[in-house]
């Protein structure tokens, strides 16, 4: 079986009308995660729209960290191609960039375009554990923390810091660098050390070349930024309980939400793997999961793995975008195949099905509480 309710196992038809029960009678429900295939990921946006939910991304955390400076100060980025055709420099904030694999892969050759084709690049590490097999110089991080070294750097780089200094060493690299490259983890550095960054990367615009390189996260943040974006123009936490798309990142984060008693149903959409949150365990939720044991939530239905199971549009670290996965490839998530869930259907054809079951006034007929208005 691929669908359960309270933990027993019914038939799929059954638990998509128990979910769309749920959602219909909601006041105010959330559609979170978000951890899929973009094509289950536009149809989680057009479910919102019609039931009147706000939507929460797993990835939401790290994603707001980048928007939030973005937002405020503006940003230089590059890509991963990018940084290994021109990079002569790159600098590895904390421990995510040495887990990501990236930094072997710019280890292994030279820049071949641009200002620096032909140089030998150099690996520097500010706050990380580096990795004994890769030649790189690295920097302790104080008690402070990433996001205020960051920002010693930059008054480094600029020169309003004139005693001498163990990150001096760093900045000079930073400022003699042809193409500098700075990557991170955004849910890592946190806002602050985004916005640090930023500032950094174009305070070194000034006398070179520089740009950031966040890393993405696991779960498909980065696609659903892109869907939330060509669905509402907006950021991905929006909320459709006036009818319309409202962006607010406090207001519409799922676990303040579930803390505070604003919302009253969910649905939790993790295709690829993606960590439940706890308040799965007090709110009734719904959960479209390619790994499902049955007793995750209220309402569980099993959907397939997308690159696994079928094809489908995924987030592409190496390139940047959203790229096309062919069924059976491994790299979309940790799951080993399953003869059972390869034959469940796609979570885009669940979402749309719970969607023709809700009434066409629902949002209308069952409007926002005032506690999330």
């Amino acid at each position: 079986m691929t669908a359960w309710i309270d933990g027993q196992a019914v038939e799929r038809d059954e638990a998509v009308a128990a979910a769309a029960a749920l959602l219909a009678g909601a006041r105010g429900p959330v559609i979170a995660g978000l951890c899929a295939e973009t094509a289950a990921v536009q149809a989680a946006f057009d479910l919102a729209r019609a039931v009147g939910a706000s939507l929460d991304p797993a990835a939401g955390p790290g994603l707001y960290a980048d928007l939030g400076a973005l937002a405020s100060g503006g940003a230089m980025t590059t890509t991963a191609a990018e940084a290994r055709g021109r990079a002569d420099l790159v600098l590895a904030l904390g421990p995510a960039p040495w887990a990501s694999g990236l930094l072997a892969d710019l280890a292994a050759e030279a820049p071949a375009r641009g200002r620096a084709a032909g140089q030998p690049r150099t690996l520097l590490a500010l706050g990380g554990p580096g990795d004994g097999g890769i030649q790189h110089v690295a920097y302790p991080a104080g008690e402070a923390g990433l996001a205020a070294e960051i920002g010693l750097v930059r008054g480094l780089v600029a020169g309003r810091i004139a005693d001498p200094h163990p990150l001096a060493d760093l900045a000079a690299r930073l400022r003699a660098a042809l193409y500098a490259v700075v990557v991170y983890d955004p849910a890592e550095i946190g806002a602050l050390g985004t916005e640090m960054l930023n500032g950094l990367v174009k305070d070194l615009n000034e006398v070179t070349r520089c740009f950031a390189l966040p890393l993405g996260d696991p779960h498909q943040g980065r696609a659903v930024t892109q869907v939330a974006a060509w669905s509402t123009g907006q950021g991905p936490r929006v909320g459709f309980g006036r009818g319309y798309p409202e962006h607010d990142p406090w207001r519409f984060d799922a676990a303040r939400q579930a803390e505070s008693g604003e919302i009253d149903a969910a649905l939790w959409l993790a295709s690829l793997p993606a960590p439940l949150p706890a308040w799965i365990r007090t709110v009734p939720t719904v959960a479209l999961l390619g790994a499902p044991k049955g007793d995750e939530a209220r309402v569980v239905i099993g959907v397939g793995v997308p690159g696994e199971a079928f094809g489908a549009a995924l987030w592409h670290p190496r390139r940047a975008a959203i790229a096309w996965q062919e069924a059976g490839s491994q790299e979309a998530g940790s799951q080993e195949a399953d003869p059972i869930r390869s034959g469940a259907p796609a979570a885009a054809v669940i979402l749309a099905d719970i969607q023709t079951r809700i009434p066409a006034a629902s949002a209308v007929s069952q409007p926002e509480s005032s506690a999330s208005c």
